[in-house]
């Protein structure tokens, strides 16, 4: 009867880790580096040329959080609310979207995620366009 019970409490830990979700640490937070060659905006202020850090917030419940630090990450350049934006076809890069604004300069629009159909969307009030 032990060799019963145990065999069955091994079956029951190895049927618990192959259910398991598989998680990439990198894939949670979409890490992008970014360099703008011009003055770009963003939600609430303007990035100057330079590189960048993007990342989602580590937050389960709001994936649309958007956290811009420098290029070291030793600081934190803004924390933008930013709302889902869908595209058709997935591409296997990480693409980042422009819009123009009011006096030519440049803002950006949506970054979406490598290999997969969804992204973020940052919103500007109307008197940042």
């Amino acid at each position: 009867m032990t060799n019963k019970l145990r065999t069955l409490g091994m079956m029951v830990v190895i049927a618990g880790f192959t259910m398991l979700p598989s998680v990439k640490a990198d894939d949670w937070d979409e890490e992008t580096s970014v360099t703008l060659n011009a003055p770009t905006a963003i939600p609430g202020q303007v990035l100057q040329p330079g590189h960048y850090v993007f990342k989602l917030a580590d937050d389960e419940s709001d994936r649309n959080i958007v956290q811009i630090f420098n290029e070291d990450q030793s600081h934190l350049i803004a924390t933008i609310l930013a709302v889902p934006a869908y595209r058709t076809e997935p591409t296997g890069e990480t693409v980042i979207t422009f819009e123009e604004q009011a006096r030519g300069s440049e803002a950006i629009g949506k970054w979406f995620f490598a290999g997969e159909q969804s992204g973020v969307e940052f919103v500007y009030r109307g008197t940042e366009q």
